[in-house]
């Protein structure tokens, strides 16, 4: 009798380390669709790169680039495109914020482009000027454009940030159509002070 307890024994203890243990099954969370940013974190986030390029890094000009798969609030964008200045080295570089890979050379994340010379109608301006960002001068311009917004409810934006002409105001150009070559509306809105300027047509 106990001959025979203890081969069961023996086949109960090699059944069980026979026997595989239960596998843990891992729940994946859903992955987040790319979100598309606001202008001034796109850009503070290009600057510190434009830094370690040259430390007296200075922006000249900021545009939004619109990516069809990329869905956000109004004044984000899928991806961005600073221009940089360097005093000291009298070279520019531009970089790139996306959010995915995309057409037209964009990949995800910021990545910088090749040096270029500086040109003497560049007008360069500190970080510390903008400080009002583009869904701000967004809204600005939005109410400023009422008649033109229900004409063309399904319009278009397009952002740009440069020193404006024949001032000293850096300004939000918050344009209405594919390009500013092609729109008929843009409003002026300076990006220091988030005042009005002007409306073009």
């Amino acid at each position: 009798m106990q001959n025979i307890t203890a081969v069961l024994l023996v086949s109960l203890a090699l059944l069980t380390g026979c026997a595989e243990a239960p596998k843990k099954t891992e729940i994946k969370e859903p992955q987040k669709a790319p979100e598309a940013v606001n202008g001034q974190w796109a850009f503070h986030r290009m600057y510190v790169s434009a830094r370690a390029w040259s430390p007296d890094a200075l922006g000249v000009k900021m545009s939004s680039v619109p990516l069809e798969d990329v869905k956000g609030e109004p004044g984000t964008s899928g991806a961005w495109q600073v221009t940089f200045a360097s005093p000291s080295k009298q070279r520019t570089k531009s970089f790139t914020f996306s959010a995915i890979d995309a057409p037209g050379n964009l990949r995800e994340g910021i990545f910088g482009g090749a040096e270029e010379g500086m040109n003497a109608r560049m007008r360069p301006f500190p970080m510390a000027a903008l400080k009002i960002d583009s869904t701000a001068a967004y809204k600005t311009a939005a109410e400023k454009s009422v008649d033109y917004l229900k004409k063309n409810p399904k319009s278009r934006v397009f952002f740009l940030l440069e020193m404006k002409e024949n001032s000293n105001s850096l300004a939000w150009r918050v344009v209405f159509g594919e390009s500013i070559g092609t729109s008929s509306h843009s409003v002026f809105v300076d990006a220091t002070s988030g005042q009005y300027l002007e409306t073009r047509h």
